[in-house]
């Protein structure tokens, strides 16, 4: 991985030279990272390409680095709380969607609230126990969602979400809030 500095108004970013086909941009955990393939020369020529994408995302990014001085965690509830809420959870939507979840698991991820494997697995970041309940449910939800309509983020799936959540935006601005308050208050040391 390689730092780069400011490129024509674009913050400094990362660059990580992988055995892909493609070149993408991705931001994690608020930083911005091309993921290159190796031999790839054009990466001015990316981000000027995305530069109004980048420009946008990184709004996103500080909009919400500022509300997560307004948010509090809530340290009351236990893992086990979380499994218990998420699991009441699943079989409630399993219902609603006419979907199998074929296991939920607990683990502390480090750039995601949760997933959904091809298994029909669920995987929940223990992170989420320090959200508010409302979050909890969102994200159980979206992710139960691509349990019905697979792994993208298309017009189809963001229309089943927003059958049940209408200010899906509304939280998913919340939840990088979050992210950014929990990774400053709580670091890598809890789960």
């Amino acid at each position: 991985m390689e730092k780069k500095s400011e490129f024509k108004g674009i913050p400094g970013y990362i660059v990580n030279r992988r055995n892909i086909k493609y070149p993408r941009l991705e931001f994690r955990t608020g930083s911005l990272q091309l993921i290159l393939p190796i031999g790839y020369s054009k990466e001015k020529e990316l981000i000027e390409k995305h530069s109004q994408w980048i420009r946008n995302k990184n709004l996103i990014i500080q909009k919400a680095w500022g509300e997560s001085r307004t948010k509090r965690i809530d340290d009351r509830r236990t893992k086990q709380d979380l499994r218990n809420l998420v699991s009441s959870l699943v079989a409630e939507y399993q219902s609603d969607l006419g979907t199998r979840i074929s296991k939920v698991m607990l683990r502390k991820m480090k750039t995601k609230w949760a997933s959904h494997s091809q298994n029909h697995n669920l995987t929940i970041n223990t992170l989420l126990k320090y959200l508010p309940k409302t979050l909890i449910e969102y994200v159980t939800y979206h992710e139960m969602a691509h349990a019905k309509l697979g792994r993208k983020h298309d017009a189809n799936f963001w229309t089943l979400v927003k059958m049940k959540y209408p200010d899906h935006q509304t939280k998913e601005a919340e939840l990088l809030a979050y992210w950014f308050l929990i990774q400053e208050k709580l670091g890598g040391e809890r789960s």
